[in-house]
C-alpha cells in the first residue's frame, strides 16, 4: 500500500518531439485508490530479461482489447529502466492521430485492472503514448505499416565501409531489412547487425 500526502490528483501530459503522452499515478490513502499517473512503490531491484518479457506479454494481453475496442492500433509496449526507474510505455495509434484524450481513456480502462492484477513488484510509471517521432522500429508490424518511408538506420559492424544509412524501406523478413538508397541502390542489411532503425526525422 501507499501511503500519500496527495490532496488531489496530480495530471501529467508532456509533448516530446509532437508526440503525445500521458502518465498517470495510483496512490492509496485509507485503502482508497486515487486516480493520477501510476506509480506504484514496492519491493525489487531489476527484472531479468524473461521477467521483463512477461510483463510485456502481460500488458499487451491486457491493453489489447482495450484498444481494439475504442478502435485505436496497440503499435508497441516495452518495459524499461532508465535513470533509475521502470517505465511501462502503451503505444496506442489510430488513423488521424492519437489525442490526449485518448489516452486519458485507455489509461483509466486499465488502471483498475492493473490494481487488482498487481503483476509488477518494482517501482513502475505507467505511460501511454502515440508512437511520435524516432520510435525504433522492433517488431514485423512496425515494418510492415513503414514500407516505402525513410528510414535511418545504424548498425553495429560497418557494411560497405559505413555504420550509418537513410533510404527508403523496401522489404523486411526475418532476417534482413531492404533500403533503397538515394542512388537508387538496393542494399540488404541483416537485422542482427542493426543497432538502431526508425522513420526519418525530417526537420
Amino acid at each position: 500500500m501507499v501511503k500519500s500526502g496527495l490532496a488531489s490528483p496530480l495530471f501529467l501530459c508532456k509533448y516530446p518531439q509532437e508526440n503525445i503522452t500521458i502518465q498517470r499515478v495510483v496512490a492509496k490513502q485509507a485503502d482508497t485508490l486515487q486516480q493520477t499517473a501510476r506509480i506504484r512503490l514496492a519491493a525489487g531491484k531489476g527484472r531479468s530479461m524473461r521477467r521483463k518479457e512477461e510483463i510485456e506479454a502481460y500488458a499487451e494481453n491486457l491493453f489489447l482489447p482495450i484498444t481494439q475496442k475504442h478502435g485505436f492500433e496497440l503499435v508497441d509496449v516495452e518495459y524499461v529502466k532508465e535513470a533509475g526507474s521502470w517505465y511501462l510505455r502503451v503505444y496506442i495509434d489510430k488513423e488521424g492521430g492519437i489525442a490526449v484524450d485518448d489516452c486519458e481513456v485507455v489509461s483509466r480502462e486499465a488502471d483498475p485492472i492493473l490494481d487488482t492484477d498487481d503483476c509488477i513488484e518494482e517501482s513502475y510509471i505507467l505511460e501511454v503514448s502515440s508512437p511520435g517521432l524516432g520510435r525504433p522500429l522492433k517488431k514485423d508490424k512496425d515494418f510492415a505499416r513503414s514500407i516505402g518511408e525513410e528510414v535511418e538506420v545504424r548498425l553495429f559492424r560497418a557494411v560497405e565501409g559505413c555504420k550509418e544509412y537513410t533510404g527508403l524501406l523496401n522489404a523486411y523478413d526475418k532476417t534482413t531489412v531492404t533500403l533503397m538508397l538515394e542512388d537508387e541502390k538496393t542494399l540488404v542489411l541483416e537485422r542482427s547487425n542493426i543497432a538502431l532503425i526508425r522513420l526519418a526525422l525530417d526537420f
